[in-house]
């Protein structure tokens, strides 16, 4: 299937949305998106951006039923590990399901592996649901280890009220 990756530009923000509203229905967690398209706007692409952004595309002959030219993203950020140093997390992998299994996903990966290391990176680091199964064997033969088994390390969050209540002094 012929398809590119570019980086994201600010006139991708609804795809990306978009695409974010259909992992999260495809994760079970839909209710949890607050982030908006004009987040994604302010957020990626303003002078200090939070993330950066690649999108998969094919040509118009392969466009979806419903019109869409956009089909796959990645985003990412640059973060820290004070054991190996610089570091790239990847946030979100999305291929829409009827363009899985042809090369788009492991393209949208290895460009930000490609990114990562051209940025000085030691690491790509990202987390993947326990249950599914596909996405884990995709990451596993891409020489990705899991760091829970491996290491024991639990990915870890504090929000909301309980957020808010941390920062107390």
């Amino acid at each position: 299937m012929d398809f590119s990756i570019r980086a994201a530009n600010v006139e991708d923000c609804k795809d990306i949305a978009r695409m974010i509203r259909e992992l999260a229905e495809y994760e079970k967690v839909a209710d949890q998106v607050k982030v908006t398209q004009k987040d994604l706007e302010q957020d990626g692409f303003s002078k200090n951006p939070f993330f950066h952004g690649i999108v998969a595309e094919v040509p118009e002959q392969h466009r979806t039923k419903e019109g869409h030219t956009k089909i796959g993203y990645a985003l990412y950020f640059y973060s820290y590990s004070s054991w190996a140093g610089r570091s790239v997390y990847m946030e979100d992998l999305y291929v829409m399901p009827e363009f899985r299994g042809k090369g788009i996903g492991k393209a949208l990966m290895s460009k930000v592996a490609q990114l990562g290391l051209a940025a000085g990176c030691n690491q790509l680091n990202f987390t993947v649901l326990d249950w599914n199964k596909s996405s884990v064997d995709f990451y596993l033969s891409q020489g990705c280890v899991d760091v829970t088994d491996k290491i024991g390390y639990h990915c870890m969050r504090c929000e909301g009220e309980a957020l808010e209540h941390l920062a107390q002094p």
